[in-house]
């Protein structure tokens, strides 16, 4: 493998300085997420992309019958001569070639190579462990033809760690991810890049670590390793999850501002919300009453507070609420089958168009307005904090010092509007922006790649409007007092407080807003529970 005029090791590696590490050891996670059984949520997903849970493969009689009579009925099907997409045919327009016998073991891997033309930032390793274990779910549905011996590496290859360096950019999202996932389907026959360990080094040398062959990839294989929504879905998963945590950690936030600008409870009354029952709307409510204060010494500054804290709610609980209607869609993607073509369970080899990410897009799409909704809202009530007549008194940008040289988080205020109109620039539907390629073939494609994309750009911008608005609550906390805010006031306070210094004198502050960020995204920042 590798050493023939096509082949990617003609091209240098990309390279480690550190020492390369050694193979680790097979994951022995004792709650490994049985593939091939029961649906998996997205949730599982992330706790896999981690390396919180391994994978096992389902050792059922059915499960293993399944896979062979798959891998049967196309062998049967070549036998008699019949034809089958991307194995007796060219690919995309060149289904019109007719590939000879004796030609079609060399078609898998010149599919994965002259696919090699990814550019961008390479996937990060939660994000290309996800795409493995995607892919190992659709391929273990059974119904795409390929052997046994290739999902077990797939399953292997997430325990041990050992991914694809992906490159970000290069896929329209039908047909499918081809150009990010022939990296993976090169990783699998020994070429180009591999993570292992947290070091990158050339393929072969990885699995040579893992103790394990390049595989030569079977006739189909390499097709259906790469004509799936596995890299969309896989980002939008992540996406998801973090914008479902993003959700809570604003209305968390909300209820810190309610306190210290004296705001008015009424606004959250179950009663009120309830009288209009969005779901996402009544559980935002129920978060925030259950964050603020019981007791205050002060009434409500203003009968009706301004939007950015009366309308929370709704803001919020339209993501949270958006959230909910996207699960449905980027879980039936997870657990479906994206090949094509595929072998339905009575043997019959169908063609058409399952790698359409038309889905996913949809939704990434739905989700990165919700998320940067949210955002603005934050970027609108840390103005609210930074003005005295919006917060009831409270010293202009938060300043806790006399001295009149001190600015406190006016620059904040800059950074965080900045942040709020990039995400806001991103909410365009990458959607709409399908246009015909590769000769005419796939003329109407989905784009739903770029839209988990910009899915999870804008999450992580919006992330970092809260953990500016989080450093600012807890600034006005400070200045009004710990025994005048609510339960979950005190206890972000606390956990900011532990490691972040209050703002008594001018200074820099990103390293706040990132010890901030590595709280949230490592789930120690105690934002509450995310039940209803």
């Amino acid at each position: 493998m590798g050493d023939g005029p096509n082949s990617d090791t003609d091209k240098p590696n990309i390279m480690t300085t550190a020492p390369l590490p050694d193979a680790p050891a097979i994951s022995s996670h004792s709650d490994a997420l049985r593939v091939g059984t029961d649906p998996i949520t997205i949730e599982e997903i992330v706790a896999v992309a981690r390396g919180h849970r391994g994978v096992a493969l389902d050792t059922s009689p059915a499960f293993l019958a399944r896979i062979t009579a798959s891998r049967e009925a196309l062998e049967d099907r070549l036998g008699k001569d019949g034809a089958v997409y991307g194995v007796t045919t060219g690919v995309g327009a060149s289904v019109t070639n007719e590939i000879p016998a004796a030609l079609r073991d060399t078609m898998p891997q010149n599919l994965f190579r002259f696919h090699g033309c990814g550019t961008g930032a390479i996937l990060e390793d939660e994000a290309a462990a996800a795409v493995v274990v995607i892919r190992l779910i659709s391929l273990a549905c059974g119904q795409s033809g390929v052997r046994l011996e290739l999902i077990e590496r797939l399953a292997a290859m997430v325990n041990l760690r050992l991914l694809p360096q992906i490159p970000s950019e290069g896929s329209v999202g039908a047909s499918g991810d081809l150009t990010p996932l022939s990296y993976l389907a090169a990783l699998v026959s020994g070429e180009r890049e591999a993570s292992l360990a947290g070091g990158v080094m050339p393929a072969s040398e990885a699995l040579q670590r893992c103790g394990l062959e390049p595989l030569q990839l079977a006739p189909k294989e390499s097709l259906a390793l790469m004509n799936g929504t596995s890299v969309m879905t896989a980002l939008a998963s992540i996406g998801h999850y973090r914008a479902m945590r993003l959700s809570r950690l604003c209305a968390a936030i909300t209820a810190m501002a309610c306190d210290v600008t004296h705001g008015n409870p009424e606004h959250f009354d179950a009663r009120l919300l309830g009288a209009k029952p969005h779901p996402g709307q009544v559980r935002c409510g129920a978060w925030i009453r259950s964050d603020l204060t019981s007791k205050r010494n002060t009434k409500p500054a203003r009968l009706q507070d301004r939007y950015s804290l009366r309308c929370a709610p709704h803001v919020i609980g339209a993501l949270i609420d958006a959230l909910e209607f996207s699960r449905n869609s980027l879980e039936i993607e997870i657990n479906g089958v994206d090949d094509n073509p595929i072998i339905s369970d009575d043997g019959a080899i169908l063609h058409g168009g399952n790698f359409y990410g038309g889905h996913v897009a949809m939704a990434c799409d739905l989700l990165k307005t919700a998320v940067a909704n949210t955002a603005d809202l934050l970027d609108r009530q840390l103005v609210l904090l930074c003005v005295p007549e919006t917060s009831d008194g409270l010293p202009a940008n938060l300043v806790a010092s006399d001295e009149v040289v001190h600015h406190g988080f006016k620059a904040m205020q800059i950074s965080a509007s900045a942040l709020t109109a990039e995400a806001l620039k991103g909410t365009m539907p990458a959607s709409a922006f399908s246009r015909s390629t590769e000769s005419h073939n796939q003329d109407k494609v989905s784009m739903g790649t770029i839209a988990a994309r910009d899915f999870l750009r804008v999450t992580e911008l919006s992330e970092t409007v809260a953990a500016i608005a989080l450093l600012a609550v807890c600034q006005a906390v400070d200045l009004r007092g710990a025994e005048n805010v609510g339960p979950r006031a005190k206890t972000l306070h606390t956990a900011v407080r532990n490691t972040i210094p209050s703002v008594t004198e001018d200074r820099r502050q990103d390293h706040d807003i990132e010890a901030v960020l590595t709280m949230h995204r490592g789930e120690t920042l105690p934002i509450g529970s995310l039940s209803a």
